[in-house]
């Protein structure tokens, strides 16, 4: 008896402890080295994406979804060594991630989104836009949603599939925007003389652009008095600024003696 059991364990060992400990070493080489081959290869992609001058968010994309693939590589590789079927744990993992997809196709639809914005370029960090319902300062293009920062300073995420379907206005992309303004003039005022004073006392306005010209013009005419247009340009940044202070001008000129009673 005593010689059986050990011939046993002997062919037990032989047969399978031996083999497995064989699988198991190997797969545990393989899971260090290709995890340190992932490592390598994404550090030298970054460089490379840096020296060329890729956009940060659109490297991100680009090394987070390399790692995934190549970790996923390396695990069904593991698999292999250890003898389980990693066809059947391919196609496995291909039906779970078509559920997936379509479980997050929300998800997944915004992250497309984010790789056209960054390929094609609508607006960058630091832009003022309207889009999504949302106006304001572009702060970050994430991988699913974009970050804008509103003209009352409150941070608003946007999902990127919602800004890439609608129509996007980018304030900061031409060199200067106009700010549009009107006036309703009482019926008994001089129009001329009026349109006159005002444009003289447009340049006068703080970040008003010489070039183009400020404009002023009749826009409706009614019983109630003429309506006029006053349309100075300035730069983006400055846009408040003037819109607050030509309306101040407005009434100090509609209303002389209204201003110099408060002035004294």
């Amino acid at each position: 008896m005593p010689v059986d059991f050990a011939s046993q364990v002997d062919s037990f060992v032989r047969l399978y402890l031996i083999p497995m400990a064989w699988k198991v070493a190997g797969s545990v080489a393989i899971w260090l080295v290709g995890n340190y081959a992932i490592r390598i290869f994404r550090t030298g992609l970054r460089r490379t994406m840096k020296l060329r001058r890729m956009d940060v968010t659109l490297a991100r994309y680009f090394d987070t979804s390399a790692g995934v693939v190549l970790q996923l590589l390396v695990l069904i590789a593991v698999l292999g060594v250890l003898g389980v079927e990693t066809t059947s744990f391919a196609a496995l993992l291909a039906a779970a991630g078509i559920a997936i997809g379509a479980a997050w196709s929300g998800l997944l639809s915004n992250f497309a989104a984010g790789l056209f914005l960054l390929t094609f370029r609508p607006f960058k960090v630091g832009d003022t836009i309207a889009a999504g319902g949302i106006t304001g300062e572009v702060r970050e293009i994430g991988l699913f949603v974009t970050s804008i920062d509103t003209a009352d300073h409150v941070l608003t995420f946007v999902g990127n599939n919602k800004l890439f379907s609608d129509n996007v206005q980018n304030f900061s992309a031409n060199a200067y925007r106009r700010v549009d303004l009107t006036v309703q003039l009482p019926p008994m005022l001089d129009v001329e003389r009026t349109i006159a004073r005002l444009r003289k006392a447009l340049a006068s306005v703080p970040h008003v652009l010489a070039a183009p010209e400020p404009n002023v013009e009749i826009l409706t005419v009614s019983p109630a008095g003429s309506v006029l247009a006053v349309r100075p340009f300035c730069h983006n940044d400055h846009y408040w600024h003037v819109y607050f202070e030509t309306n101040r001008l407005i009434d100090r000129t509609l209303h002389p003696e209204a201003s110099v009673s408060r002035v004294g």
